[in-house]
């Protein structure tokens, strides 16, 4: 009218007239005349598509209406398995979407506990890989890695409410058929003329240097491996190289024991030398950001001599089965560096909801940017923010976590107990023995010498817990968690003493004149 009334001109505009009672027509049209608009958000589609299927539409129909794929449609409508308050944290761009993702495998409870978190400002709430380690805890095999068709599977199988991901509810059910079709294909290898088959133990890599390749007509095995996540690696046409040695001798008419011996087997686990390290490095590096000039300086030394991690880029933890993966997300040195991290992201004006502070991909203007923030920051804040940026940069499992380690006193019993996992990951006999020693006394550790393994460390958390009966000894320390670390056996491979051990010198006292 305004435009009419000024003697203007309009082009007719197009105009749809609903049938009376057509609801889901109209909502349909209003939607994509918002689409061509401006995209709503995620929730406004998850409520607009839920009122379409209640008026009889379907999946397909919606998908067609819109032009997007059902996929697409269907993650919007598993939205409708969250409570509204997370809906409404999601909404308001205060929940990340790869976070949403893994919510809505939770049930309804799982979601009170997680928002309970979020809400409490003194709590610390996981988000994205923290927040699957919490929500699944580290039990839960994925069906990806399934050598059985999916539709012989007797079990229950949960899947996220997006379809992109599933998992098998009962881990002792999915080993059942998992071991059934390892067998399988191990006589199938058989039958095929291979020498033989072999399984590894679960969570025993396969290292290629370990072994030689070797064809199957001169005597060549399969090697299967088998990780506690379930997958497996089928490895054709090997020898170990005590092995190949063994067959070349005998070609050359040699000994065939005269073969170098067996090396000792390493103290730890590879599983187990990961627990060590990610825990010893939260506990490390939460104790760095509070020592600024020590971070300066060791900043400085990163920027000389160089590391493997800088280019620069922050320590990734990567946990190699969801069970360490879960007790690094519960560990509360963990807890307090994400805390400090925080921090950090609020002097940088930023939401708090990044993962890391350092690790960007180079963009000019947002380096330029960082620049310009820093700029305005006092020294004492621009020295929190290097702290911070320099603990989340150090790699975990080396030396100069053990250096820092002994130089800023990190007290290990602070931060961390025993847990189920640290527990579950001690397979040597020896070492639960001497573990019993420690933690008992020799007369207890004699008593047991020849209980199995399981017997052994059960009674070491009884006396850690104070549980069946046993008294709890307070402040315990596994020798391996402590600073410095110790072995347990003469046996060696126990990756922290030995770098404590190469680079104390450089940290001893100057000596007297």
């Amino acid at each position: 009218m305004t435009i009419a009334d000024e003697g203007q001109s309009v082009e007719p505009l197009p105009c749809a007239i609903m049938e009376p009672g057509d609801d889901a027509a109209a909502l349909e049209a209003s939607l994509i005349e918002n689409i061509a608009r401006l995209d709503p958000d995620e929730v406004s589609q998850w409520e607009t598509f839920t009122r379409l299927l209640k008026a009889g539409r379907t999946v397909a129909d919606i998908a067609a209406t819109f032009g997007i794929t059902e996929i697409m449609v269907k993650r919007r409508l598993a939205l409708g398995n969250l409570l509204p308050a997370i809906r409404n944290a999601y909404r308001r761009d205060e929940i990340d979407a790869e976070s949403v993702r893994y919510l809505t495998l939770a049930n309804k409870e799982r979601q009170k506990e997680w928002l309970a978190l979020f809400n409490n400002p003194d709590t610390y709430a996981p988000h994205r890989g923290q927040l699957k380690a919490w929500l699944l805890g580290g039990q839960t095999i994925s069906t990806k890695a399934a050598l059985f068709p999916l539709d012989t599977y007797a079990g229950q199988i949960v899947a996220d409410l997006f379809g992109e991901e599933s998992y098998f509810e009962d881990a002792d059910t999915f080993w059942r058929a998992q071991n059934e079709a390892i067998a399988g294909r191990k006589a199938a290898y058989l039958e095929a003329g291979w020498s033989d088959v072999i399984v590894l133990d679960a969570n025993r890599y396969f290292h290629s240097w370990e072994y030689e390749k070797t064809p199957k007509k001169k005597g060549g095995k399969v090697f299967i491996a088998v990780s506690r996540q379930g997958d497996v690696a089928f490895h054709e046409g090997y020898l170990t190289t005590k092995e190949a040695r063994r067959a070349r001798s005998k070609q050359d008419g040699g000994d065939e024991d005269s073969a170098a011996p067996k090396p000792s087997r390493p103290e730890v686990t590879s599983a187990m030398q990961t627990y060590i390290d990610l825990h010893r490095h939260a506990a490390v590096r939460s104790v760095l950001a509070d020592h600024l000039g020590v971070a300066l300086r060791l900043m400085v030394a990163h920027a000389i001599a160089g590391s493997p991690l800088w280019s620069v880029k922050p320590e990734p933890q990567r946990a190699g089965s969801e069970a360490i993966a879960a007790s690094l997300a519960g560990c509360a040195a963990q807890a307090a560096f994400a805390e400090k991290r925080r921090e950090v992201l609020a002097l940088l004006g930023q939401s708090g909801e990044e993962e890391t502070v350092s690790g960007g991909n180079g963009d000019d203007f947002w380096t330029a940017s960082v620049f310009a923030r820093l700029l305005a920051l006092c020294d004492d804040d621009v020295l929190r923010v290097l702290s911070v940026v320099m603990a989340e940069t150090m790699q975990a499992g080396s030396a100069i976590v053990e250096a820092l380690g002994m130089h800023l006193n990190v007290d290990m019993g602070a931060v961390w107990q025993p847990d189920g996992t640290f527990f579950d990951l001690i397979r040597d006999k020896e070492v639960a023995n001497a573990m019993l020693a420690d933690i008992a006394g020799t007369q207890v550790a004699a008593a047991n010498i020849s209980e199995k393994v399981k017997t052994q460390k059960q009674i070491v958390r009884d006396f850690s817990e104070g549980t069946n009966g046993r008294t709890k000894v307070e402040n315990w320390l596994p020798a391996w968690m402590a600073f410095p670390a110790r072995a347990y056996t003469e046996r060696g491979g126990f990756r922290n003493a030995e770098q404590w051990a190469k680079v104390a010198p450089l940290f001893a006292p100057p000596a007297a004149e």
